[in-house]
């Protein structure tokens, strides 16, 4: 089972498009074709945010983050000043930590994917893997 760790803004898709490629990156983890990774400090995230937004719900996504593909490991958000948005860091660095790619609609994580892309595959992604990171909601 292939594992990955999944920004907010995702699940804020997901929410609001059924449909959305988002959506289908949730179905796959909730049907075990994916696994998500996640630690405390982004599954905070995600749930402060699901219930702050009107018409998302955090309970219909809780039982995703299970406690058995919990990150438990040293993260470093600091060591990833290129990314703008400091809430956004901690994805980033989760990503890396976990050697397990990142889902994000966030354009500006594009550089950023193609390098975890080489961390984890120790080789370049082909041109069509870098078109398709610059599409928001594509995983890599």
């Amino acid at each position: 089972m292939r594992r990955i760790v999944i920004d907010t803004n995702v699940f804020v898709a997901a929410g609001f498009n059924p449909r959305s490629a988002a959506a289908r990156i949730l179905a796959a983890v909730r049907e075990g074709r994916f696994q998500l990774i996640w630690n405390e400090p982004t599954r905070r995230e995600t749930e402060m945010i699901l219930r702050r937004i009107p018409h998302l719900d955090w309970e219909r996504v809780s039982d995703l983050f299970q406690p058995e593909t919990e990150f438990t490991g040293r993260v470093d958000p600091e060591s990833f000043a290129l990314v703008p948005d400091r809430e956004d860091r901690k994805f980033a660095a989760l990503s890396l930590a976990a050697q397990t790619p990142l889902v994000t609609n966030d354009n500006p994580f594009y550089h950023i994917k193609i390098a975890l892309a080489l961390t984890y595959s120790r080789r370049a992604p082909s041109w069509h893997e870098r078109e398709r990171t610059r599409e928001p909601g594509l995983p890599l």
